[in-house]
C-alpha cells in the first residue's frame, strides 16, 4: 500500500493528493505519469505527476472527480493507502534552455504543465502561461505558476475571471501584439490542443502537446493508447506522452476517446448503486 500524506480540494471537482512513493519520487521527471489502482479490484488509471519531492519520497497527483474510480479515490483519507502506484512511466519531456516559452493549460491540464514550466524557469528560460477554464472555479495552480512565470494570463469561457474567451484567442492576441516565443507547450482537452496547434502551425512556432488517451497497462503491450503522429502509429504510454502538436491526428484521437463512453457511464451507475 502507498500511504496518503496530504489531500486538499483545489475546487469542487478537482483534488490534489500527495502519496508516499519513494521509488517514483527518486526517478520521475517532468512529463512522466503513474498508473494507480485504488484497491485490488480497481481499474488502472493513468495520472500525470504534478510535483515530486525526492527527499521526502513523495509524489503529488491532481485529478478531476469524474468517473467511478476517481470517486473512489476521492473517498480516501489522509493516512489511508492506495493499492498500486506504478511509475514513473512514459518519456520525460525534452526540455532545453530557450529564450522564451509560453505554456497553455486547459483545466486540469495545468497540473502536468506546471513541472515542465518550472523546470524551464530553473534552466533560465523566461516563461509565460495562459490558464483557461470554463469559469473561475476551474482555474487551478495560478498562485504556484505566479512564483516563476513572468506573466500569468487567465481566460474563462463565461468571463467570471480574467479575460472572457478561449486560450487560443489570448495567444493570438499576444503574438499579434508583438510578443515573441520560441516554443508553445499546450496541455489540456484534446480539442484545445488541436486548435492551439492549428493556430501556431502557420506561424512556424514549435508546439508540444501531452496526450492522455485511453491507457490500460502503461507499457505498450495493450495498444489501447495508440495514436497517429506524423502518419506513424505511436503509443502514448511508451513513446510519449509528449508529441509534436503539428503532427498529431487529433480527429482520430477524439474518436478513440469517445469509444468507451457508454461503458464509463455504466460503471458509474453500478458504483453509485453499490455505494
Amino acid at each position: 500500500m502507498y500511504p496518503i500524506l496530504e489531500k486538499k480540494n483545489l475546487n469542487n471537482n478537482v483534488e490534489e493528493m500527495v502519496i508516499l512513493a519513494p521509488y517514483v519520487a527518486r526517478h520521475c521527471e517532468p512529463g512522466q505519469f503513474i498508473i494507480l489502482r485504488v484497491d485490488a479490484e480497481g481499474e488502472r488509471v493513468p495520472l500525470t505527476i504534478a510535483e515530486y519531492d525526492r527527499q521526502r519520497g513523495s509524489v503529488s497527483i491532481i485529478y478531476q472527480v469524474a468517473g467511478y474510480t476517481t470517486r473512489k479515490l476521492s473517498e480516501k483519507k489522509v493516512g489511508e493507502g492506495i493499492e498500486d502506484f506504478v511509475g514513473p512511466l512514459g518519456q520525460p519531456t525534452e526540455l532545453h534552455p530557450l529564450k522564451r516559452v509560453i505554456g497553455i493549460g486547459g483545466g486540469v491540464g495545468a497540473a502536468p504543465l506546471y513541472p515542465q514550466l518550472k523546470r524551464l524557469s530553473e534552466m533560465g528560460t523566461s516563461v509565460d502561461v495562459i490558464l483557461g477554464a470554463r469559469s473561475k472555479d476551474f482555474i487551478i495552480l495560478e498562485e504556484k505558476f505566479s512564483k516563476f512565470c513572468k506573466n500569468v494570463y487567465v481566460t474563462t469561457d463565461d468571463g467570471s475571471y480574467g479575460v472572457k474567451g478561449l486560450v487560443t484567442e489570448k495567444l493570438k492576441a499576444l503574438v499579434e501584439a508583438g510578443e515573441k516565443y520560441d516554443e508553445v507547450i499546450a496541455i489540456g482537452p484534446v480539442i484545445m490542443m488541436k486548435f492551439v496547434s492549428l493556430l501556431t502551425k502557420p506561424w512556424g512556432l514549435k508546439t508540444n502537446v501531452s496526450l492522455n488517451p485511453i491507457m490500460v497497462d502503461g507499457t505498450g503491450m495493450c495498444g489501447g493508447c495508440r495514436v497517429t503522429v506524423g502518419g506513424q502509429t505511436k503509443f502514448a504510454c511508451v513513446d510519449g506522452p509528449d508529441f509534436d502538436g503539428h503532427q498529431v491526428d487529433y480527429d482520430e484521437l477524439m474518436r478513440r476517446q469517445s469509444m468507451y463512453k457508454t461503458e464509463e457511464a455504466h460503471s458509474c451507475k453500478i458504483g453509485l448503486k453499490a455505494a
